[in-house]
């Protein structure tokens, strides 16, 4: 997936959480909305605009490859649903205020039970790479990971050559634990990653500090049964697009 840092800091008002409390999301996400973008669940019909965002070869080309087509990407809106409602994994569709197309996606999975050990990636169209968009979208969902899921620890991986997505998640306030040499395999090439972390601790110090703009709204999108196999982890370097 694609990462992208769009660090515009904007006056915000403290964050209001209206979502499901424990586990509830589990039957659907709730919508997330802040001043420049929304997010909600995908849905199949969310497979064509992904596939246009995300497809491009500046956006994939420092993480793992997306589906390569629509059916590839309604298999994995599927499977997103079904390890969603089996409390594994969640899936964010981004889209800009006043449109329904998908711009972007997030994806947060579990490492372990309880969901509180987790990786998380993310992919932007390249066109919003730089306009503030990723920023207030990574905002929402790590509000959403730590203070709904319950997260202590959320990890992300980085290719070293990344240096948009490392950027973005510095500016985050993630901290670089480690570099994994020659861990991460691009068109025949083993590339070197760097490990980043976000604790809750430190998230909500960070979080009180920039006095975020994001707003919580709780409008559950209905689960979806299709079983199948999904595309990216966080763990493959979903990071690529980004500032």
């Amino acid at each position: 997936m694609a990462y992208s840092s769009y660090l515009e800091a904007l006056p915000s008002t403290a964050a209001a959480v209206s979502a499901p409390a424990g586990r509830h999301w589990r039957a659907g996400l709730p919508d997330l909305a802040g001043a420049l973008i929304s997010l909600r669940e995908l849905r199949a019909s969310d497979a064509p605009a992904l596939l246009a965002a995300l497809g491009t070869t500046e956006v994939t080309r420092l993480i793992s490859p997306p589906p390569p087509t629509v059916e590839g990407f309604e298999t994995f809106i599927a499977w997103t649903n079904r390890q969603r409602a089996a409390g594994q994994s969640i899936a964010y569709g981004v889209m800009l205020n006043g449109t329904d197309t998908v711009i972007g996606l997030f994806q947060v999975r579990a490492l372990r039970t309880p969901f509180d050990l987790a990786e998380w990636g993310f992919a932007l169209g390249s066109e919003y790479w730089g306009t503030g968009v990723f920023m207030e979208a990574a905002e929402l969902v790590l509000d959403f990971a730590f203070d709904v899921i319950g997260i202590h620890r959320l990890e992300g991986r980085a290719a070293l050559k990344n240096g948009r997505g490392n950027g973005a998640l510095h500016k985050l306030g993630a901290a670089q634990e480690a570099v994994l040499r020659r861990s991460f395999l691009r068109n025949g090439v083993y590339l070197d990653q760097s490990l980043w972390t976000i604790l809750a601790e430190s998230w909500r110090e960070v979080r009180l500090a920039r006095r975020p703009h994001v707003v919580h709204r709780s409008r559950t999108v209905s689960a979806r049964s299709n079983i199948t196999r999904g595309w990216t982890s966080a763990s493959s370097t979903s990071i690529s697009c980004l500032n």
